[in-house]
């Protein structure tokens, strides 16, 4: 029988074992130079003798000029730190703020102050220049809202660099802790006939054509009825969660809320997980617990972590103190985190002795103020704080009911759901036990003003009313539809905490927003 192996590079591959392909020797990757190719890695390189031949790519963060040399410093986005090269300086032409080189030299050790070691540069190139007047990102200080205007240029910044790496680095340890769990990471869609939330704060999707009919001459859509952009993966994550198990995925979510506000952005990433056969609320917040305590631990010692809470360089003033961000560090890794119901949350903000702005009532979304009160008097003013079991009429419709038991019940019908509070950002993550049954889950529907009726069999609905397109949902709890439950964590949010960054618009490499789209 003939067998067809697959090409490395033109080369067939030999197979030695019924699930394994070995590659030939001639591609052995032993014989790489340890010699480091990144800023960072030669930050820590410290040979006691100098290395020759060494070759560094990178951009010019700043020049000192002097007769003989030049002293530049370069970054390559893999440190906060530069690393310092000596540039001879009739090799030195060129060499401006934001200009690209490659540098070649020795990697010895320095006389200076600043860093162990330094390139004594013998071969400069300039790969692409910059002009030093007209480049815009100046190493003096310059306010968030001027560089939001730069955002294509803004992630040049030292800082800016180190917390999209940081990103990544998350993204890398929440992929081992759900890979722990057996967790299965899934793709959902960005276009969707689903409003999750049914609040009708969607972008709608129109082609050209679409737009500039008349309505004398509507155009045919094109995917034969409304679609939206996404607000939350949640329903496509319950479908797949019936054929896979437990689910997650991190994915672009978009809100059309006309908020300008440091908690707000248009487009964001939400990072959201399914849980099948449960019927815990614990479980999931148990889940939700160990998933942050286990970034907080995995990424307390990284290289990326010390630099965002280092006090090395100048640090903006528009930062959080390096003390009250190692606070939330600290408090996310230490002690189990306090569980309390609305109801309990409501009689705490009423007995408190503060004149808050809104007024605390059962049965009313809890607001910031609120929630950064009970962060401070029930987390302790640095620990995260779930509180759970809201009333239903706040509530999107997918919630299960609560049962109402014991004497502190609560005034009127609540839902099984939690919200995760943490000092200063407030909500960070959101979720709940799914109703799985049919019957509750279509009178809940009528209950928060959505048809369960197909928009198809509906012939008394209007075009101007939102169309849900709830019926593949209702489908699920048909055939074989277990207990259920998530949540959904805002990641940018959940960098502002970690990072000391204070707005939201500051953790994202090219934020949108209400009224800014500027790339």
């Amino acid at each position: 029988m003939s067998m067809l192996l697959p090409r490395v590079r033109g080369r067939v591959l030999s197979r030695t074992h019924p699930s394994r392909f070995i590659v030939p020797s001639a591609y052995s990757r032993a014989a790489i130079s340890t010699v480091p190719s990144t800023v960072s890695g030669f930050l820590d390189f410290t040979p006691t003798e100098a290395v020759e031949n060494v070759k560094i790519d990178g951009y010019v963060r700043s020049v000192r000029a002097q007769k003989r040399h030049h002293f530049v410093a370069l970054g390559d986005g893999s440190s906060l730190q530069s690393l310092q090269a000596v540039v001879p300086a009739d090799q030195a032409e060129g060499f401006a703020i934001g200009a690209a080189v490659r540098l070649q030299g020795a990697w010895v050790p320095s006389q200076g102050r600043h860093q162990s070691h330094e390139l004594q540069v013998s071969q400069a190139t300039v790969l692409g220049p910059s002009d030093a007047k007209t480049f815009p990102i100046q190493k003096k200080y310059q306010t968030p809202e001027f560089l939001r205007t730069l955002s294509h240029l803004r992630p040049r910044i030292p800082f800016n660099s180190t917390v999209l790496r940081f990103r990544s680095e998350v993204i890398s340890s929440l992929t081992r802790f759900f890979n722990s769990r057996h967790f299965i990471q899934t793709h959902t869609p960005i276009l969707t006939a689903s409003d999750c939330e049914g609040a009708g704060e969607v972008f709608h999707i129109l082609t050209e054509n679409e737009r500039s009919a008349s309505a004398a001459d509507a155009a045919k859509p094109f995917f034969r009825r409304r679609v939206y952009t996404t607000v939350s993966s949640q329903l496509h994550l319950e479908a797949l969660s019936q054929a896979l198990g437990n689910v997650w995925t991190l994915s672009p979510t978009f809100r059309a809320e006309q908020s300008d506000t440091p908690r707000h952005l248009s487009e964001f990433y939400m990072l959201e997980a399914e849980l099948s056969f449960t019927d815990s609320q614990s479980a999931v917040m148990d889940l939700v617990e160990d998933m942050l305590k286990h970034i907080a631990s995995d990424l307390g010692d990284s290289k990326v972590a010390g630099e965002l809470l280092s006090p090395v360089g100048d640090r903006s003033p528009d930062l959080a103190s390096i003390d009250e961000v190692a606070q939330r560090w600290h408090g996310l890794t230490h002690g189990a985190w306090p569980r309390i119901t609305y109801t309990d949350a409501v009689k705490l903000l009423e007995a408190a002795d503060i004149p808050f702005a809104h007024k605390p009532s059962w049965g009313k979304d809890l607001h910031t103020e609120h929630e950064k009160f009970i962060a401070t008097k029930v987390g302790g003013g640095y620990g995260p704080v779930f509180v759970t079991d809201y009333p239903r009429a706040i509530k999107p419709f997918y919630m299960k009911a609560g049962d109402i038991n014991g004497s502190a019940s609560p005034p009127s019908a609540t839902v099984e759901c939690f919200d995760l509070l943490v000092p200063e950002f407030c909500e960070i993550a959101g979720g709940s036990i799914r109703e799985h049954r049919l019957e509750p889950l279509l009178e809940s529907m009528r209950a928060h003003g959505l048809n369960p009726i197909s928009s198809s069999e509906d012939n008394t609905k209007t075009s101007q009313e939102p169309d849900n397109n709830l019926d593949w949902y209702l489908d699920l709890r048909r055939w074989g539809c277990p207990p259920h439950g998530g949540f959904g964590l805002g990641f940018d949010r959940l960098m502002c905490y970690l990072t000391g960054v204070q707005t939201i618009h500051d953790t994202t490499a090219f934020p949108r927003w209400y009224g800014r789209c500027d790339c």
